[in-house]
């Protein structure tokens, strides 16, 4: 047979010592104020049941926990805070970068104008070979390349005329007949925009192209 309180009306449910449990779980009040956590507790005492009533060591896990979860809300806003802050700074260094030519190993979108190379063959090549690609990832031109690792203009005078549209470059070192390193070859290009996609900055060249500004090797001034 159940027995009702003297202070709760007949009819009502009873409450029992599991019931702050199921408030305590609320994420909307667990993220509210702590005067909000204080009322719902005294409420909590104010309708316990007195035959089965709360113990003492239970609220105080109820005010350790709460006190633990709002330190943890107000160190993660401060947290995004502080990357907010972090990205407008990184945001305002990076201005300064649009307009400037980074040397980076990346496709070139040709437009007719001779493009500087610099590729840099193995140390322990007997013979390098420039590999240029077009945009469909097909072998348009293979050169030979000077092992002294010398800056090289690409189409050279003496080379076929190519059209416009977007190329990329790897020089094959070859060593006893055999390839022994394949890498990309690098050039200067203009910088567009600069972004911040993902928490990694992306740089926008002239041309569509996008590298990623930890693939920037150098900087330099255009009008220089």
């Amino acid at each position: 047979m159940e027995v009702i309180p003297a202070s709760q009306p007949a009819g009502a449910p009873t409450s029992s010592a599991r019931q702050p449990d199921r408030v305590g779980q609320s994420p909307a009040m667990i993220s509210s104020d702590f005067e909000t956590f204080l009322r719902m507790l005294t409420t909590q005492m104010e309708n316990q049941d007195p035959l089965n009533p709360l113990e003492s060591t239970d609220f105080a896990v109820q005010l350790a926990t709460f006190s633990g979860v709002e330190q943890q809300v107000r160190t993660n806003q401060l947290l995004e805070g502080l990357a907010q802050q972090m990205n407008l700074t990184g945001m305002a260094q990076l201005a300064g970068w649009v307009g400037m030519e980074a040397r980076v190993a990346a496709p070139v979108q040709f437009d007719g104008t001779p493009v500087t190379l610099y590729p840099k063959p193995a140390s322990t090549a007997e013979e390098a070979v420039l590999v240029v690609r077009d945009s469909g990832g097909n072998v348009v031109e293979q050169l030979p390349v000077a092992l002294s690792g010398q800056p090289l203009s690409w189409p050279g005078q003496s080379g076929a005329a190519r059209a416009s549209g977007r190329y990329s470059f790897s020089l094959e070192s070859y060593a006893r007949g055999e390839v022994i390193a394949t890498d990309d070859v690098e050039h200067y290009a203009q910088i567009a925009e600069a972004r911040i996609r993902d928490g990694e900055t992306v740089l926008l060249l002239r041309g569509g192209v996008e590298v990623p500004a930890s693939s920037v090797s150098a900087l330099r001034d255009p009008g220089i």
